[in-house]
């Protein structure tokens, strides 16, 4: 998720200070993501250190509105008209520990896999009735919240499919054919050796 984009969205509105910009980021996204206000300040500083936006005079409540620059509409504009680039996705830990589990000796990778599926079906309950609750649905920060949960809720139902998956994969691998020792070739790189005194 990009919190510079998406404060720039926002400052492309209007001026706003810090805390306002917390409320409206959790307004239009349906408070899925929480921000801290340093996060915020942090961003803002270097939204200005690059030049997109300007740092007002404080007002009598002591608030520093910022107001977006030219520049910062461009970059605005120009992340709206993107795709979101996943072909860099962060790693996903869930595909790191079942891998690793499954090439352990001695650990059970069905029983992570049993582990987690209990995690993400607890979690789809979760959403699926996070989703169900709320106020006028046909209000913008109900229709926010409503896509926001909706993106969670696939992605989760998206998990639970990957967990059979991998539970069928594993289990057409007899559990001695998928565990790995320790390589004994030698990396290349690393400290080298302190040479005897």
């Amino acid at each position: 998720m990009s919190v510079r984009q998406s404060l720039l969205a926002i400052l492309d509105q209007a001026p706003c200070y810090g805390y306002q910009l917390r409320t409206e980021f959790e307004r239009r996204t349906g408070g899925a993501w929480a921000l801290n206000v340093g996060q915020i300040y942090n961003t803002l500083e270097r939204l200005e250190r690059d030049g997109l936006v300007t740092r007002g005079a404080a007002d009598e409540h002591g608030h520093v509105y910022w107001e977006i620059s030219d520049a910062g509409r461009q970059e605005v504009r120009a992340w709206l008209a993107t795709g979101v680039d996943r072909s860099q996705a962060a790693r996903d830990e869930l595909a790191m520990k079942l891998s690793l589990a499954a090439t352990l000796p001695g650990v059970d990778a069905a029983a992570v896999i049993r582990t987690q599926r209990g995690a993400t079906v607890a979690r789809l309950e979760e959403l699926r009735r996070a989703r169900g609750a709320g106020s006028d649905a046909a209000a913008p920060e109900a229709i926010a919240r409503s896509l926001v949960l909706d993106a969670m809720i696939f992605a989760a139902e998206a998990e639970a499919r990957w967990l059979d998956h991998a539970e069928a994969e594993l289990a057409a691998h007899p559990d001695h054919a998928l565990a790995l020792d320790l390589s004994t070739d030698r990396p290349r790189r690393g400290r080298p050796a302190r040479a005897a005194a």
